[in-house]
């Protein structure tokens, strides 16, 4: 089959939009892809056409996807458009293409290409120790909110210094500071790399060796980046960096930036055009997966957003069955009554569990749902709850294989160390590294001569010596055998199931996660390595151990419902979506509110959210929710009140039914700063407080709502005065010898009376 007839049949099924983007070849484009609108084809057609129609070695591209997941996947459909593995092409994440990128590197930054990739739990780890050598309070400072402004400012590509600057007088900052600027020596005496660094690194290496960016740049003629609107500034100048030869191809939609939190930056999107002179723009509009209904709810919700670059999603799949938009008492009725409709569409043919999902704002919503999908019988799965990699029985064995392929890394050797513990406690190990730092050398080699180490026990002595000697076995056998190999080995070695099933029940479920770890290792020992990949086969098992996320695990039965968080639902799509907690506070969030960045972010979410559905779209959310261990009221979402009257099924559990509330669900009045019932209700239920203060973190009241106290009883509220902390409630309690009281709202722990409100 010729080129041409091989390209012209790739781009056939293609809509104009999308074989613009395709076909296109020099200089930088940027294709602005809604939601569902076949960017991944695009992408990987493109990758084929530039390697089979142009005559691009596969070597010469490099494409960044945002999962590991998308990047097999990509791969794959790849090789079969092309009937042929594209050997040498750099796709993959952008830490693990830098990962790969450094191993090749390292020596000349200080580092040797052994290095480990310390995780968020290693380097929480390395900052609470940092912390206290620097005599700083870990309460006062929590070592999580450090590590959180530390990172935020690696992605901002910041020193400690201009860290510090942010603001001089607050202590969190120069704390923060001070730690970052002890941070990065440590980090490399271990000869470690955190996830911030792996894109930090190479601009540093092209900084400081002109002749390695020339290499890469001459090495890489096209660039390919997908959902470049999650992209951060130091991933954004490694993109500008290595293109500068201009051939980059960018996609991503603006409609669809959910991670400003872990720095992402949406202005990327518009810098693009200012950075890459002559920037052709494509606009995928055509959405291939939801009905006209869905798209309708989807468009509505983003439209108020400013700064958007524009599009419109559009759809041959006209109609479809309205979003049904359901009220319930709280979040328990709110689970079951999700549980009961999907249970109901499975029994009548309509769909089955498998095709249906509910996404949710936090994660802590799960609860609710999972407990009410198991008192169904439903089939259920969790995705993205805790990763693999995360479980305590797996980290801890691979810390082992950890300091096996990196005998610098002496967070590994800490957390090896005691598992088991030997009988050897936390002041022999202070003993031992006090003793290392003091003669330079690491950890490691600390305990290989322990019986060098003053005011430690003959049996401690002979403890660290006998672990540095099962490591040095374990070192030279990783020399030529697979991970799956060493690791059965330090099993055996350690008798470490016997270690966990002495721990009982919980024992036997941890003994089987590292069963299965020890199954994934001899799967991945199956996967042919790359000829360009330097890294010893250990060596890349943990790099992609480090780099696989929560996202990438799941937890339940496969064929069951999904849920899961909306962040992590991204990119995937079923023909049935629930979206549950649509309530102020919760959804959007209330420290969203604190800034127009922070609400179109939120409301970014929620468009996210509403064109996962492909057929049928069920939004939900509840008059009170416990948070916190309190029930707190609930008040709809701001986001709905954008939704099109037209496609909207608006209905009430039987509780609400119950509580004597109408149907329809509050909605915004445009004109005031009131909340209303349905279109036609009066006033007489309007909150004590403004709309924008209005936040499911205080508990809102109004005159004449049935309320019940632990003490009193059940009572109907007379006035309120106060606000804030001071909000006083007086209620007029049933009960005659309770009369009426004046209590303060906070400390008070009313909930609402929903079976006295509708008598």
């Amino acid at each position: 089959m010729n080129s041409v007839s091989t390209i012209d049949e790739w781009t056939r099924g293609l809509n104009p939009a999308q074989r613009e983007a395709v076909e296109h070849v020099h200089g930088p484009i940027l294709v602005l892809a809604g939601a569902g609108s076949g960017k991944t084809r695009v992408l990987t057609t493109r990758i084929a056409s530039l390697i089979h129609h142009h005559g691009v070695p596969p070597e010469r591209i490099f494409a960044v996807t945002f999962t590991n997941k998308a990047a097999t996947e990509m791969k794959h459909r790849i090789g079969t458009l092309l009937a042929l593995d594209p050997a040498g092409l750099w796709i993959g994440t952008f830490h693990s293409l830098s990962a790969r990128l450094l191993r090749r590197e390292a020596e000349r930054l200080g580092f040797s290409r052994q290095f480990t990739i310390y995780d968020e739990d290693d380097r929480l780890s390395l900052i609470r120790r940092l912390m206290e050598e620097q005599q700083h309070s870990t309460k006062l400072f929590p070592p999580r909110m450090v590590q959180s402004m530390i990172s935020s400012a690696k992605n901002r590509m910041m020193t400690p210094d201009a860290l510090a600057a942010t603001d001089p007088f607050d202590r969190a900052v120069q704390v923060a500071s001070t730690v970052f600027g002890s941070l990065q020596p440590a980090l490399k005496a271990a000869n470690a790399m955190d996830f911030d660094d792996l894109m930090l690194h190479p601009l540093t290496l092209f900084r400081q060796h002109p002749d390695r960016l020339a290499y890469y740049r001459e090495r890489f003629h096209f660039v390919l980046v997908d959902e470049f609107q999650d992209t951060n500034r130091a991933q954004y100048e490694l993109i500008r960096t290595v293109g500068h030869h201009q051939n980059v191809f960018v996609v991503g939609d603006d409609d669809q930036s959910i991670y400003g939190w872990r720095g992402a930056e949406i202005k990327n999107m518009r810098d693009f055009q200012t950075d890459f002179p002559g920037t052709r723009m494509v606009r995928l509009e055509e959405n291939y997966r939801s009905t006209q209904i869905v798209l309708d709810a989807a468009n509505g919700v983003i439209a108020p957003n400013t700064g958007r670059l524009g599009k419109t999603l559009r759809t041959m799949r006209r109609g479809g069955e309205k979003v049904t938009c359901v009220a319930a008492a709280d979040e328990r009725d709110e689970a079951e009554w999700i549980a009961r409709e999907f249970q109901r569409r499975e029994r009548a043919g309509d769909w089955s569990y498998r095709d249906m999902a509910v996404l949710y704002r936090t994660n802590s919503q799960s609860r609710s749902m999972e407990e009410a999908f198991r008192r169904a019988g439903i089939p259920y799965r969790v995705v993205g709850a805790v990763s693999f990699y995360d479980r305590r029985e797996v980290k801890d064995i691979l810390a082992y294989l950890r300091l096996v392929a990196n005998p610098q890394d002496d967070e590994a050797f800490l957390r090896a160390i005691s598992v088991p513990r030997r009988g050897i406690g936390d002041t022999s190990v202070a003993t031992l590294r006090t003793t290392a730092e003091d003669w330079h050398k690491t950890m490691l080699e600390a305990a290989g001569i322990a019986d060098r180490v003053p005011g430690l026990r003959p049996n401690v002595r002979e403890a660290f010596k006998g672990f540095a000697a099962l490591i040095e076995r374990l070192r030279a056998q990783a020399a030529t055998a697979p991970p799956a190999v060493v690791l059965e080995a330090a099993l055996t070695a350690l008798d470490y199931e016997a270690f966990l099933l002495s721990e009982g029940p919980e024992g036997a479920e941890r003994w089987e996660n590292v069963r299965e770890l020890l199954a994934s290792a001899a799967a991945w020992s199956e996967v042919v390595a790359n000829p360009e990949d330097i890294a010893t086969p250990l060596e890349r098992f943990l790099a992609e151990a480090a780099l696989l996320s929560a996202n990438d695990t799941t937890q339940g039965a496969e064929r069951g419902a999904t849920l899961m968080t909306i962040h992590t639902a991204k990119g995937l799509e079923w023909p049935v979506v629930a979206v549950s907690g649509l309530e102020d506070g919760l959804f959007p969030l209330a420290r969203s509110l604190e800034s127009l960045d922070g609400l179109e972010e939120e409301r970014r979410l929620c468009y996210v959210a509403l064109t996962r559905a492909k057929d049928k779209l069920y939004l939900s959310w509840a008059r009170a929710r416990r948070r916190g261990g309190e029930l707190k009221p609930g008040i709809v979402s701001r986001f709905t009140k954008d939704l099109p009257p037209g496609i909207l099924d608006e209905q009430r559990t039987s509780s609400m039914s119950l509580s004597g509330y109408p149907a329809r669900p509050p909605r915004y009045d445009s004109g005031s700063t009131t909340f209303r019932w349905g279109e036609t209700a009066t006033p007489s239920r309007k909150p004590v407080a403004p709309v924008e203060e209005v936040s499911q973190d205080s508990p809102r009241y109004i005159k004449g709502e049935r309320v019940r106290h632990r003490r009193f009883g059940s009572g109907t509220i007379l006035g309120l005065t106060g606000t804030g902390r001071d909000l006083k409630v007086s209620v007029a309690f049933d009960d005659p010898e309770m009369g009426t009281k004046q209590l303060i709202v906070v400390y008070a722990g009313l909930e609402r009376d929903w079976e006295g409100e509708g008598a």
